[in-house]
């Protein structure tokens, strides 16, 4: 990797220089990752080991939870622990190795939102046919095409990363390696790359979001002929998912599909969708779900039950 670089390790700026902000960057986000994968980790135990939450729309919240605790330890390990470090570098080979888990994880969870709205459009939609449309089977085909999705996305990314030559400064000013950062630090016009970056990161959140967002006009405008509990149901579900695909999507698309240029909000941004939504998603869901409250409560009690008896 490192064959055509005089550069063979970055230095992150972080978040700030301020040594009191630093602890304080270091506090917050230590507790926003220890609550992202507590609670990423409740939802993938509640879901395999409850029986009562075996249908589909728990299938993807399974894949969606695993995907959210994998994105946010891309990024947020590296930053709370640099937040304490007084040498803040990282290597050319994990820098790439950061730019290909960020994208392979942020790209699963981009394809297993949309699989949950498909999941709900035939559900409110066409609730005759929804065994046979989302059989277990068809589940299971979805989520390796999400994941051979993700990955060949993932591969055009750090595709570009490797074509990016660094021969001068090794500052990166961020927190995490990204194409962005990269390419101001390139010794090369990175224009044609950033037009390659729009056109696959920038129109996959696009695409993506316009998708979602028409998906739930149809399903909201289908909910007119339902009963009033099935039009509670489904709102209720319905309004969790458009709250996550709003969080995710909007950063990622200011990120990703503009021109080559940086603005002092960029880092704010990128911690919102790396490390916040993957935080909120588990609260969302939740909060939100009577299903996924109860089947924990009943986990709960007869994990106590069972410790008491011994």
């Amino acid at each position: 990797m490192e064959q055509n670089n005089s550069v063979t390790e970055f230095i992150l700026l972080g978040l700030t220089q301020d040594p009191i902000r630093q602890k304080m960057v270091f506090i917050i986000f230590f507790i926003f990752y220890v609550g992202t994968v507590v609670g990423n980790l409740l939802i993938i135990v509640t879901i395999k080991s409850s029986r009562t939450l075996g249908s589909p729309m728990y299938f993807f919240l399974f894949y969606l939870s695993l995907a959210d605790s994998c994105f946010s330890t891309s990024t947020a390990p590296r930053l709370i622990v640099d937040a304490l470090s007084a040498k803040k570098t990282i290597s050319y080979n994990e820098c790439m190795t950061q730019v290909f888990a960020l994208h392979l994880f942020g790209c699963m969870e981009i394809f297993v939102l949309i699989l949950m709205a498909v999941d709900r459009y035939v559900a409110i939609c066409k609730p005759l046919r929804y065994p046979t449309i989302m059989s277990g089977q068809v589940c299971i085909i979805l989520i390796v095409l999400a994941w051979i999705g993700s990955f060949i996305h993932s591969i055009a990314q750090i595709s570009l990363a490797l074509r990016l030559p660094f021969c001068g400064p090794n500052l990166i000013d961020h927190y995490c390696c990204d194409l962005q950062p990269l390419m101001k630090l390139a010794c090369m016009d990175t224009y044609r790359i950033n037009l390659l970056l729009v056109s696959n990161s920038g129109a996959i959140c696009s695409s993506s979001f316009v998708t979602l967002m028409i998906s739930y006009i149809v399903i909201l405008h289908s909910l007119k002929n339902h009963s009033a509990e099935g039009k509670k149901k489904a709102l209720s579900t319905c309004t969790s998912h458009i709250i996550v695909v709003i969080l995710f999507f909007g950063p990622c698309i200011f990120i990703y599909t503009r021109p080559p240029t940086t603005f002092p909000m960029d880092k704010m941004v990128a911690v919102f969708y790396t490390i916040g939504t993957p935080f909120l998603n588990p609260l969302i869901y939740t909060l939100r779900n009577a299903e996924v409250k109860n089947a924990m409560r009943k986990l709960w009690h007869i994990k106590i039950s069972s410790e008491s008896k011994k």
